[in-house]
């Protein structure tokens, strides 16, 4: 059994995804619920782990356990999907309900969420059915990860290892989010963000930076596209400023 993850401990980079670990057997039928434990066990600590990584605030392993209701949020899903695959009635959905009761984020059975995931303050958080949630994500308070309409099958997000999604943030459909990415506090993505990319505005926006990886809490270094868009204006002007006074020093010459 391998040990806690110390605080501020660098991040593996191919951890073993949630749904394969949790559909391990063994060969043994005597000892076949055994790997699948000593995975959920391992994913506990992982989830518990990155905490200290992510929250400068977290300084005990008390106030974790007992004041992080994002990581409560987790045990109630680890539990209720677990049944879920099992394909136990009832039970599952009263187990996300109960959650959602005592910590205020929603996160439906049939969800599946990777190691190291981070809910940080957790407060209106949505995550439905079909949504896929990778490795190490980062995901703050009024996150939606919904769909857009009653249509059955996958109609929720997939997100990628290491995506950052701001505050208030919606992220709505079938639509896949890149590792790395970022999604800024409060806009509404409706199309694929491509890996080390950021979202930003309503609809969001994609700014792309190619393999250029920045910390998770830096939030000030989200791009400010309008800027972008009013910079690229005024050089174009420049540029034809220039144009003119080289036209007209030509035509004084004639």
């Amino acid at each position: 059994m391998q040990p806690l993850t110390s605080p501020r401990s660098p991040l593996p980079t191919h951890p073993l995804p949630i749904s394969e670990c949790l559909t391990q057997k063994a060969n043994d039928k005597g000892d076949r619920f055994k790997p699948t434990l000593r995975a959920a066990w391992q994913t506990l600590q992982k989830d518990f782990g990155i905490i200290f990584d992510r929250d400068p605030a977290a300084h005990h392993w008390l106030e974790v356990v007992c004041c992080y209701p994002g990581f409560h949020a987790l045990l109630f899903y680890r539990l209720a999907h677990w049944l879920h695959d099992r394909r136990v009635t009832f039970l599952p959905r009263l187990i996300s309900h109960l959650g959602r009761f005592l910590t205020g984020i929603e996160i439906h059975p049939g969800a599946v969420i990777g190691q190291g995931v981070f809910i940080d303050h957790g407060m209106g958080v949505v995550i439905g059915e079909t949504a896929i949630v990778g490795d190490y994500c980062l995901i703050y308070q009024g996150v939606t990860l919904g769909g857009t309409g009653k249509e059955t099958g996958k109609r929720h997000p997939t997100l990628g290892q290491h995506v950052v999604v701001g505050a208030g943030a919606k992220i709505l459909g079938n639509i896949p989010v890149g590792d790395y990415a970022r999604i800024g506090a409060g806009s509404i993505v409706l199309r694929e963000v491509p890996a080390h990319c950021t979202a930003v505005g309503i609809p969001g926006r994609n700014i792309c930076r190619t393999n250029t990886q920045t910390c998770p809490l830096e939030h000030g270094q989200v791009p400010d596209i309008e800027a972008v868009a009013i910079q690229a204006l005024l050089d174009r002007i420049k540029s034809l400023e220039q144009q003119v006074q080289q036209l007209s020093q030509t035509k004084s010459t004639l």
